[in-house]
């Protein structure tokens, strides 16, 4: 890593420093430290410090005292244009956790080797001399490791921090947090220990405990930190996936007709999908993959043996689909935003199959969907997790590339104000009018506001 570039690097270090000054100690903390030592340049920086969070506000200018009562501060800083907050934790016990989330109290400690040992997972629990690692030791040289995270960095285990059980009941959402780091380093041979995987088994059926929030910002970097394939296997292996996702474990098992979908039944091929989710994706396209096809189970229809040739069908599964992904999103509390986006993924996947033979109106209005990218890239997906043919989303592709924004969305010719003063009377029929006069816009046959008024005179007649 290019110490001097990295930005949070740079405003962890002079937190550090500021707090050895002041005669605290201070280290780099958790998956900084982890990422540090497998090659990676880290997403955050955290420091972990024996001075109480009295001291560290008092130390710095500009903070947050966001989880203050837990030993946590946020220490804002600016490296030149960018603001930086770092997350900045005093050394602390944790007394029992009641309600399977937080601790019911915590008490602050001097002790290093006390505050690692409530973590999580050994490989978030290492600790950085960060002076020393800065004036150039590797940092290899530098690390405190009072749990074995070392060990388990090199063999490429995530291994809870003490007894498994203990781990997971105090805090139910590290059941989900052990399958994110898992999937996530899945590519470097990471695996869940045995004894940790066999606690998350035990307990799964506890995870509701957790917030829906939690469980969709969870579920969420699953999904984007680029390994959400096997994030979701785990998730099945662990019978966490039938606690937070019901609806998509009932894919497994349901056929799909051979001849369109030779990879197998519809959790095959969503798994497959996933497969073509690279890291850093939007929340958005990943849960429209997730979710596209969930509207199969409950529309699955057999081959009737009364005709011969005749297929497994799905029938009305993308309607379906909308409803099923709309209570799912609504229950882990999605923005409207966010749902709006899934929910137009899942509901226009299926019109790609109509693409060559659309009116050119028709087609426009498909092409100015939302963030039509991610509508190219499901389908992309979805091809290659299936029948491998990519004619369609070429097509569409070089339609949405080539006709550009003044072609699929120019300024309307005719409003609602223009139809009032050619003597029209507002009401329902005026949607319907200028829908028709928007769509001759679109196919080409009327060029101006004259000749779109005479279009509507010629189809709904003279204004009474």
């Amino acid at each position: 890593m290019e110490r001097s570039k990295n930005r949070g690097y740079e405003a962890a270090l002079g937190i550090v420093r500021r707090l050895h000054a002041l005669g605290h100690a201070a280290y780099f903390a958790g998956g900084c430290v982890r990422d540090l030592l497998l090659g990676l340049v880290p997403q955050d920086f955290d420091v972990a410090t024996s001075a109480v969070p009295e001291l560290v506000l008092a130390a710095f200018p500009r903070t947050e005292a966001v989880g203050a009562h837990f030993g946590v501060v946020l220490v804002i800083d600016r490296v030149g244009e960018e603001r930086v907050a770092t997350e900045v934790a005093t050394f602390r016990h944790d007394g029992a956790y009641s309600d399977g989330r937080r601790p019911d109290a915590v008490r602050f400690s001097l002790d290093p080797r006390e505050d690692v040992l409530r973590r999580d997972f050994t490989v978030n629990g290492l600790l950085l001399d960060a002076l020393a690692y800065d004036l150039g030791d590797r940092a290899e040289d530098c690390v405190l490791d009072f749990v074995g995270g070392r060990g388990d960095l090199a063999a490429r285990l995530i291994r809870a921090i003490g007894e498994p059980l203990m781990r997971f009941a105090e805090d139910k959402l590290r059941m989900l947090r052990a399958v994110r780091f898992a999937a996530r380093f899945a590519a470097r041979g990471f695996t869940i220990e045995r004894r940790t995987m066999d606690a998350i088994w035990q307990q799964a059926e506890t995870v509701h405990a957790v917030s829906a929030e939690r469980v969709r910002e969870e579920l969420t970097k699953i999904l984007i930190e680029g390994g959400a394939r096997r994030g979701f296997e785990l998730l099945d292996e662990t019978r966490l996936l039938a606690q937070v996702l019901p609806e998509v474990k009932r894919l497994q098992g349901v056929e799909q007709p051979p001849e369109f979908h030779p990879e197998g039944d519809v959790w095959a091929h969503t798994l497959m999908l996933l497969e073509h989710l690279p890291a850093g994706a939007s929340a958005t396209l990943a849960w429209g993959m997730l979710l596209h096809d969930v509207g199969k189970p409950a529309t699955f229809t057999p081959p009737d043996p009364q005709r011969p040739g005749d297929r497994i069908r799905f029938n009305g599964h993308v309607d379906v689909g909308v409803a099923v992904a709309r209570t799912i999103l609504t229950r882990l509390r999605f923005s409207g935003e966010d749902m709006e986006q899934i929910l137009s993924l899942v509901k226009h996947h299926m019109q790609f199959g109509d693409v060559m033979q659309m009116k050119q109106s028709t087609l426009k209005r498909f092409l100015r969907l939302p963030k039509f990218e991610e509508h190219l890239a499901l389908h992309k997906a979805d091809c290659l997790s299936s029948h491998g043919k990519l004619d369609l989303y070429a097509f569409a592709k070089e339609k949405y590339e080539a006709l550009g924004e003044e072609q699929i969305r120019p300024p309307l010719l005719l409003t609602g104000n223009d139809l009032i003063a050619a003597g029209y009377r507002p009401g329902p029929q005026f949607r319907v009018i200028l829908e028709a006069a928007e769509d001759a816009q679109l196919e080409g046959s009327v060029a101006s506001k004259d000749e779109a008024l005479g279009l509507v005179r010629e189809r709904f007649g003279q204004p009474t």
